[in-house]
């Protein structure tokens, strides 16, 4: 297999693969399994392959749609997008607006994480209910180990340089790589696909320097600052062993929606759909199970 043919690959569980043409650029999204839509966002440096052990869990009760964002491991560039996190938000809503599945179930993992609640109180029309896994949040965007990837990006090759170490499959288990973000070693296959897009294509290295260079933790205060006026259902499912998401930050944004629900994905680190990828689907499916859609009307609280 090529290099760009591994850096490509996408897991068959994710199901059909197809683009969707919006404003800015084009997004890809995997899609399989029938009933209510759940929609996963993936964070920095993955992409949906994230989800290929979890989404197996769910298909056969709900349609599972996987967006491939430009953080970084996508296919294809979007020069136009605006990839600031409110214009990753943006982009997140002009895909649900063009699946038009109806407000949907959306699940955020890591940077994902922080996008999703950017999108739930810009776009609360759209989102039936919110899963956050272990995710940036509050004043930890990005997390104070990860901190370093700003100044890399701002340094002409910094990226490439890094990224080239990173094709060693070795490397990768580093702690300040992919090594503490999962228990269990990703298989080479799929972060192959983590690494390698970057590493041979141009405007995909260009997409995540634009991404790493607007992260900043203003964005997602200002999110929490409009949690309360959110009032769909919220489940925070977070890994009981992460050692870049705080546990306080799990109670407290349990505390700050006014309709959410705490569970502890056990023996998990930040990438519980590695770790625990059973215990994550049964999570979700129950959570969805227990919060069927109703006439809800969303209040949006104003930013203070």
């Amino acid at each position: 297999m090529t290099t760009e043919a591994r850096a490509w690959w996408r897991d068959p569980a994710l199901g059909a693969r197809r683009e969707l043409t919006l404003p800015t650029g084009t997004v890809a999204v995997s899609e399989t399994g029938s009933g209510e839509p759940i929609v996963f966002v993936h964070g920095l440096l993955v992409n949906a392959n994230l989800w290929r052990l979890v989404v197996p869990g769910l298909a056969d009760r709900f349609r599972c749609l996987t967006l491939d964002l430009p953080f970084g491991a996508h296919a294809g560039s979007v020069p136009d997008a605006d990839l600031t996190p409110p214009g990753l938000a943006a982009l997140v809503v002009a895909a649900l607006e063009a699946l038009d599945r109806g407000p949907v179930t959306l699940v955020g993992n890591d940077t994902g994480g922080a996008v999703c609640q950017l999108v739930a109180v810009s776009r609360p029309d759209l989102v039936a209910r919110l899963v956050l896994t272990s995710c940036d949040a509050y004043d930890n965007f990005p997390p104070k180990a990860f901190g370093y990837l700003k100044p890399v990006a701002a340094v002409p090759g910094g990226l490439a340089a890094l990224l080239t170490a990173l094709r060693l499959p070795a490397l990768r288990r580093l702690p300040i790589a992919f090594g503490r973000l999962s228990r269990r070693t990703v298989p080479r296959k799929v972060s192959d696909t983590y690494v390698l897009p970057a590493c041979v294509g141009r405007d995909v290295r260009a997409d995540l320097r634009r991404v790493l260079r607007g992260v900043d933790r203003r964005h997602t205060l200002e999110a929490a600052r409009r949690f309360g006026g959110f009032t769909r259902p919220v489940l925070i499912a977070w890994s009981a062993d992460d050692v870049f998401f705080p546990a306080g930050h799990a109670e407290r944004l349990a505390a700050d929606f006014p309709d959410a629900t705490l569970t502890w994905i056990p023996g998990a680190r930040t990438f519980s759909a590695e770790d625990a990828p059973e215990a994550l689907a049964a999570s979700i499916a129950a959570f969805v199970g227990d919060n069927p859609v109703v006439d809800n009307p969303v209040v949006e609280t104003p930013a203070r």
